[in-house]
């Protein structure tokens, strides 16, 4: 399973709870999206009364955007390491890109619907969604800033076409014929200029 990096900040019993409460609140998120789980059905599902979960989670507001900053720390972190190993522009590229699909393509991934419900959640949560993507592409941002593309190229209508390709690329890839890497390599070939 992708996993979201909810480690607890101390080892204590309502510490491993409260992880334990955030893990089957983001698989339900991930399954029925943020308007379909209810508060109800979080503490169903962990075994908690209504009343009880409050002291674990403070609103179904602060725990989907916990959950969705967590989603993109865990991304960024994989991204980031990836494309250290990497020397020279298009080879960095090609990691962030193949790093991205292997997060989002994963077919038990909590990390892309967590990264990507931004339509149902009340406008003061999707401004800090965004804040936390916008932070989130700035990785993109310097991979195609340091890229030798012609002048002519707008460089932030690149960036966005790329990461559209690649956030589309879970609603048509079908495990079996090609990887995520052999996509993202796909993806990186059809937008590599110079």
């Amino acid at each position: 399973m992708t996993k979201i990096d909810l480690s607890p900040g101390q080892n204590d019993e309502g510490s491993a709870r409260r992880r334990q409460i955030l893990e089957i609140a983001a698989r339900l998120f991930a399954r029925k999206g943020y308007r379909g789980t209810s508060m109800r059905d979080i503490g169903e599902q962990a075994g908690v009364l209504g009343g009880s979960l409050y002291h674990h989670i403070k609103s179904k507001d602060a725990l989907f955007i916990e959950l969705h900053n967590a989603a993109l720390d865990e991304a960024e972190e994989r991204i980031a390491e990836a494309v250290r190993a990497q020397s020279g522009p298009w080879a960095r590229l090609l990691a962030a890109c193949a790093t991205l699909l292997d997060i989002q393509l994963a077919s038990d991934s909590l990390t892309t619907p967590m990264m990507n419900d931004f339509r149902e959640v009340p406008e003061p949560v999707r401004e800090q969604l965004i804040a936390r993507r916008d932070r989130f592409e700035g990785l993109f941002r310097s991979l195609v800033e340091a890229l030798p593309l012609p002048p002519h190229i707008d460089r932030s209508v690149y960036r966005n076409l790329l990461l559209i390709q690649l956030n589309a690329t879970a609603d048509w890839y079908r495990p079996g014929r090609l990887t995520p890497g052999e996509i993202a390599a796909q993806i990186v070939a059809v937008f590599r200029h110079e």
